[in-house]
């Protein structure tokens, strides 16, 4: 599955290459470098990082899941302990 910005990003994006290059590098690069470099970073590198940030997300739900069995778990069969309870009796059936 490619990996796509949406226009607002990508013009952003762009923008930020060239002005990394511009103060970072001995020659500015234009618009059309630019979106080409990110193209490449988007197609080369771009997959690492999604499948990281699903990796991730998983690995958070996963533990969201693990805390909700604990924390809506229901004794069971607690009818007659209860009721034993309420007579003072203690362990028996």
């Amino acid at each position: 599955m490619p990996i796509e910005l949406d226009k607002l990003d990508r013009q952003q994006a762009v923008e930020s290459i060239q002005r990394y290059f511009s103060e970072n590098m001995e020659a500015p690069i234009g618009n059309m470098t630019a979106g080409a470099l990110l193209n490449f970073f988007l197609e080369e590198i771009g997959p690492s990082i999604y499948n990281k940030a699903v990796a991730d997300a998983r690995a958070r739900m996963q533990a969201r899941l693990d805390d909700l069995e604990f924390e809506v778990q229901e004794d069971v069969f607690t009818y007659w302990r209860k009721f034993d309870k309420a007579r003072g009796k203690k362990g028996q059936r």
